[in-house]
């Protein structure tokens, strides 16, 4: 639409299902770099996806036009249907139900493209649930911890 302007800046996390450290270092980057292209093909503008062995964060700038469930329905389908078509896990690949969102300003946005980054280190000294947890309760979200990650069966 003409003469529309925004800046609307969205960090996703979500996990893989039962937090399994699936994510194999060897084809990591490949999937971070799908998930990203996967991200633009929705008309978002993707600045970064990291992550470690059982989850994802993506940060993007969310084109007001597109809902941020639009956004990662496509990512979470399409994304596990690449890893399951490409033959580079010997067990079926699924993410979490769920995910988490939340907004930042413009002037938060190098501050957690830096957080995003430092995945790596930041999960030496953190679990995701630990991780997750405190970025539910600093966004002040509503939530029943039962429901936060799928138990194993």
């Amino acid at each position: 639409m003409a003469n529309t302007y925004h800046q609307i800046y969205i960090q996703a996390v979500f996990g893989v299902k039962y937090r399994n450290a699936t994510i194999d270092k060897l084809w990591k980057h490949d999937l971070l770099a799908v998930i990203g292209n996967l991200i633009n093909e929705t008309g978002c503008k993707n600045y970064i996806v990291n992550g470690v062995e059982d989850h994802v964060h993506c940060f993007f700038g969310l084109k007001p036009s597109v809902t941020v469930s639009d956004v990662m329905q496509s990512v979470k389908a399409k994304s596990s249907k690449w890893l399951n078509e490409g033959d580079l896990i010997t067990n079926r690949f699924e993410w979490q139900k769920g995910y988490g969102a939340f907004s930042y300003s413009r002037s938060q946005r190098d501050d957690v493209i830096r957080y995003i980054q430092q995945q790596e280190q930041h999960h030496q000294q953190m679990t995701f649930r630990e991780e997750y947890l405190k970025m539910l309760d600093k966004f002040e979200v509503n939530y029943d911890e039962a429901y936060i990650f799928e138990a194993l069966k």
